[in-house]
């Protein structure tokens, strides 16, 4: 429990890296919980839901997602902003700048565009067939799709190369640092150059 972060010090990152003023920040989200959507200099923050004691909120740069996350309302409601006390210490950034860049692992529901270093587990439900294509390296290379799915929803995964024979309709695979693009209008899983691909339960179709 020592090494939890708490949510005064995750927004205190949030401020610091983002160039954004803390109390800014505080009262943003105040008014995002009571008008929907609200800004504070670059970020923009959105009630994503209202539940009965929580909230929902998402904070973009550029469309792009910065994080999503439910907060207690009575966090939102106190008289003074708790961001202040919280110190910035050069120890306290590094350990929440590691934790931020470490894969997010997620259900497919909460994917957004724009998200990266995605941690996921899924069932491969369906496979196309490799295409070759001419590359901008100047280079061919063999793609497809397949299309992935938990409890939550499905969503494409692009394959290349021996990505394309590695996994199989059945396949339970567990995908790390991924992200989430967009291509002709459709979200699409993504398996960054330093991402894997692996499987972990083999229940393939023959």
């Amino acid at each position: 429990m020592r090494n939890k972060v708490s949510i005064d010090e995750y927004l205190a990152f949030l401020s610091t890296k983002y160039e954004v003023d803390a109390d800014n920040l505080f009262h943003a989200m105040i008014s995002a919980g009571e008008n929907q959507q609200s800004s504070c200099g670059d970020l923009l923050i959105k009630c994503r839901a209202k539940l009965k004691d929580r909230i929902i909120l998402l904070i973009t740069k550029e469309a792009k997602v910065v994080t999503q996350f439910s907060i207690p309302k009575e966090f939102l409601t106190k008289g003074n902003n708790p961001l202040k006390n919280i110190g910035r210490t050069d120890k306290l950034h590094r350990r929440l700048a590691k934790k931020e860049n470490e894969p997010r692992n997620l259900q497919i529901r909460d994917l957004r565009t724009g998200m990266k270093q995605i941690k996921l587990k899924a069932r491969v439900v369906e496979i196309g067939k490799p295409t070759m294509v001419f590359t901008r390296f100047g280079t061919y290379a063999s793609v497809t799709n397949a299309l992935i799915a938990d409890e939550t929803g499905t969503i494409k995964l692009c394959l290349w190369n021996e990505q394309t024979s590695a996994i199989s309709v059945g396949n339970t695979v567990q995908v790390e640092n991924a992200r989430v693009s967009m291509f002709r209008g459709e979200r699409q899983l993504r398996i960054g150059k330093n991402g894997t691909l692996n499987i972990i339960e083999n229940l393939a179709t023959q």
